[in-house]
């Protein structure tokens, strides 16, 4: 009985999750904080799925499922580097940042980049 309660809030913790991700989707100015709406809430929002989807399988059917273990290995390595490569690739190629913007943390990396001659 506890197992489906921990099952059942698993997932509705992540379906929340992943809700709050598309509407940050829809929400945010610029391309930077969309895509930390992305990566962050929907990795967790898909991990916590993932994990209420290994436990029922594993109380509810008796099968450990490495297939949803690897699943969650590879959600929870890719998307968040996927998600600074994304905003890395963004910068580098001219998107401007949110107006309201009050750090800009590249900026003087890629200056040093641009004066030693190594641009990568």
């Amino acid at each position: 009985m506890a197992g489906e309660w921990l099952i059942a809030v698993l997932v509705l913790f992540g379906a929340l999750f992943c809700g709050i991700s598309a509407f940050g989707l829809v929400r945010l100015p610029d391309v930077y904080l969309r895509s930390h709406a992305a990566t962050k809430s929907a990795t967790l929002g898909v991990l916590c799925v993932l994990a209420g989807a290994f436990l029922y399988m594993m109380f509810n059917v008796e099968v450990v499922s490495f297939k949803l273990l690897i699943a969650i290995v590879f959600v929870f390595i890719t998307s968040p580097v996927a998600g600074h490569l994304n905003g890395r690739a963004a910068y580098r190629s001219g998107v401007k940042l949110w107006e309201n913007s009050i750090q800009d943390d590249m900026k003087p990396v890629l200056e040093r980049e641009m004066h030693s001659g190594n641009q990568k």
